[in-house]
């Protein structure tokens, strides 16, 4: 339990930087929209399972990296994707 705990932790300290400066700066351009659907997808997949385990440290990294690829995917689609829309109806 206590590993899980602090992987748990270790894992969300990795991704935290990414976000904080993805919500700083709103440019997400540089990440690839294959690997945020990807990852997406798989958080989806990988639920069935994880809602299968007893609450644990598991259930926090879940929901931590599943709020994380759907934050990324909606600010790529915010940022990138309607930017990009709105780009081309101006010229």
């Amino acid at each position: 339990m206590v590993a899980g705990a602090v992987a748990t932790a270790v894992f969300a300290s990795s991704t935290l930087p990414m976000l904080v400066k993805a919500v700083r700066t709103k440019d997400v351009s540089s990440y690839s929209p294959s690997n945020i659907a990807l990852a997406n997808i798989g958080n989806i997949i990988y639920m069935v399972y994880v809602l299968h385990l007893p609450p644990g440290p598991i259930w926090a990294l879940h929901l931590f990296h599943t709020l994380s690829s759907a934050l990324m995917l909606i600010w790529y689609l915010r940022y990138v994707v309607l930017a990009r829309r709105s780009e081309a109806e101006i010229h």
